[in-house]
């Protein structure tokens, strides 16, 4: 689609004048000519549907897990506020499914992300697309064999209840987080972090 304008014409419509020779128009009438004539300064879509944006090729070798290899994910990010908190879960959802023996550590607000009383109007509802993606990633990394904890001081920090976190979540004492990273580091295991404020 194009609309083709004179000199005058787009002088007329740079200066918020009615088109060379044309009767003053209402401001509704002037914004219905605007709109139009926006829509149709840049074509579009400009790609079709499914053209390929980015290139494909990976770079690294996609490695798996060798015998006795671990990984330890710290996520301290609040649910839905903390994009990178499901990353997180995804990133070690992915190792767990490399051979990695691996384990979440959810702690601080991050507390938040490990509580199954999630959901609105009711539990387990989604109020928005994707409102329950982090409990049912968190789901399926403790159904395919990784291993959860959470940090009963973060809940406390946030008012949440022992008994409404995640089935299969381990609840942590305060002072077990320094010990599991020690644990995991002596293991040699890949350790990851997510911090937020």
């Amino acid at each position: 689609m194009s609309v083709d304008l004179t000199e005058d014409e787009r002088r007329g419509v740079r200066h918020g004048q009615p088109p060379v020779g044309g009767e003053p128009l209402t401001d509704d009438a002037r914004l219905a000519d605007n709109e139009r004539r926006s829509l149709a300064e840049v074509p579009h879509p400009a790609l079709a549907q499914g053209t390929s944006l980015y290139g494909s090729t990976k770079i690294f070798p996609d490695y798996q897990a060798l015998d006795g290899e671990s990984w330890l994910a710290l996520v301290h990010g609040i649910a839905h506020e903390s994009s990178v908190s499901f990353v997180a879960i995804l990133q070690a959802t992915r190792a767990l499914r490399k051979g990695f023996e691996t384990v979440l550590y959810f702690h601080g607000p991050g507390a938040m992300n490990t509580m199954a009383t999630r959901g609105f109007p009711h539990t387990g509802e989604s109020a928005f697309p994707g409102g329950q993606n982090i409990n049912n990633q968190i789901e399926t990394f403790i159904g395919e064999g990784g291993k959860v904890y959470v940090c009963r001081f973060g809940l406390s920090l946030h008012g949440l209840r022992e008994e409404d976190i995640i089935l299969g979540v381990i609840p942590a004492h305060p002072l077990d987080l320094q010990d599991c990273v020690t644990h995991y580091s002596r293991k040699g295991a890949i350790i990851t972090s997510t911090f937020m404020f």
